[in-house]
């Protein structure tokens, strides 16, 4: 008789944005006159830009005619994207990464999840605390995890990383020797950075110990403050201990439209074996890339017509990651987060839960937040508010919750 995966069979309830949508689902079905104000998920709202339009367009028309018709991608991806992904977000910043160090993909997320098939089972984690969920529910399904403690919410083989105010959101060296760090920067949930300085120190950290750091850069473009780095391999030492995932999801609003990119440097080996030779067969093996139009797009964000307008629909949301800083810190909130990403990190009142506090947003004003216990045990008494939303129903929401 066939048997499943029983690592599956660990994972506590759905995955967090799930159980949310679910919860909302059943509020608006039994309060239809209810208007409810989504600052929970981080999807995007504005529409793609117009240099992107023109060229999901051109693109298309391409694949109308036979002498400019495209299949089955190359495994990497298209060099011409390729190409542009290293001029325009390594070598402008003086980091050498070539094209073929570059695994064009459908998304981070995937990337994130998928990376870990490439390493052993045995290999310990270490994860920032709170976290994206999908680092360590991928780890789950892999058997990479150990147990569940409903009580404490953590993994018995997970080293968890606590980040809180209490030093600054900033991650510290654990006391265990981990094999694979994970670090998002700038931060999901928190919305916190750390300094060129503070990096350099993980992947010194990660070469003196022969860990690897698998760093999710998704939210580079929101940086603002200037010694905070843009990619890991601005440090000195990242090619021999740093995989980097990037995303063209929250910078050109591909949410809908997938795709994203993974950097393995050559020189990234476990002993004699090569990571960028692993990924590379895993990526020709099981992916057959992103659709040509959707690359084609994300060449236009390279183009400086691109690259303007991208920047504004940037300064669109960091408009609203201020404006919702400023209204929560108005109303009596202690507040983190929203300058170096679009998210605000709140601390919950009167010492609510973060389950609690959600009930009790989306009961009272109608507003659907994130509660800080999903990503992990550290984000219990938080709560995260996205920027993604239009800049009227920020200005909305604030006002809803200066009612309270």
């Amino acid at each position: 008789m066939f048997k499943v995966n029983a690592n599956y069979l660990k994972l506590p309830g759905s995955y967090l944005f799930s159980n949310i949508a679910k919860k909302v689902a059943a509020y608006q079905d039994a309060n239809p006159d209810k208007e409810i104000i989504k600052l929970g998920i981080g999807d995007v709202t504005l529409p793609l830009a117009p240099k992107i339009i023109d060229s999901l367009h051109d693109a298309v028309d391409e694949m109308s005619r036979a002498e400019t018709f495209r299949g089955y991608a190359p495994d990497l991806g298209y060099e011409f994207l390729r190409n542009a992904i290293a001029d325009g977000d390594y070598k402008s910043r003086g980091c050498d990464i070539q094209p073929d160090e570059i695994f064009i993909s459908d998304g981070a997320k995937c990337d994130s999840g998928n990376i870990q098939e490439i390493f052993s089972v045995d290999n310990r984690i270490a994860v920032c605390d709170p976290v994206y969920p999908v680092y360590v529910d991928t780890n789950v399904m892999a058997g990479r995890t150990g147990e569940y403690d409903a009580a404490s919410g953590t993994w018995s083989k997970v080293i968890y990383m606590p980040c809180t105010a209490e030093n600054n959101f900033v991650p510290e060296f654990p006391k265990e020797n981990p094999d694979i760090i994970y670090l998002c920067i700038p931060n999901n949930p928190t919305g916190t950075t750390i300094t060129k300085a503070q990096l350099q120190d993980w992947v010194d950290y990660a070469n003196r110990i022969g860990a690897v750091i698998i760093y999710d850069a998704a939210y580079e473009a929101y940086i603002s403050e200037e010694d905070v780095p843009h990619t890991i391999f601005e440090c000195e030492g990242a090619r021999t201990c740093a995989i980097e995932l990037r995303s063209f999801s929250k910078n050109a609003g591909f949410t809908g439209t997938r795709l994203g990119f993974t950097v393995i440097p050559k020189e990234l080996k476990a002993g004699d074996v090569s990571l960028h030779a692993l990924w590379a067969r895993r990526h020709g093996t099981k992916y057959n890339g992103a659709p040509y139009i959707i690359q084609k797009a994300g060449l236009a964000c390279y183009t400086p017509e691109g690259k303007a307008q991208l920047q504004e629909q940037v300064a669109y949301y960091m408009k609203n990651a201020k404006t919702i800083k400023e209204g929560l810190s108005q109303a009596g909130f202690t507040v983190f987060g929203g300058v170096n990403a679009p998210y605000i990190w709140l601390k919950t009142p009167d010492k609510m839960t973060s389950w609690d506090f959600f009930d009790y947003l989306l009961e009272t004003v109608n507003i659907v937040g994130t509660p800080g216990s999903g990503f992990g045990p550290s984000g219990e008494g938080y709560f995260r508010l996205t920027a993604f939303g239009s800049y009227e129903n920020t200005l909305r929401a604030m006002e809803r919750i200066r009612s309270l």
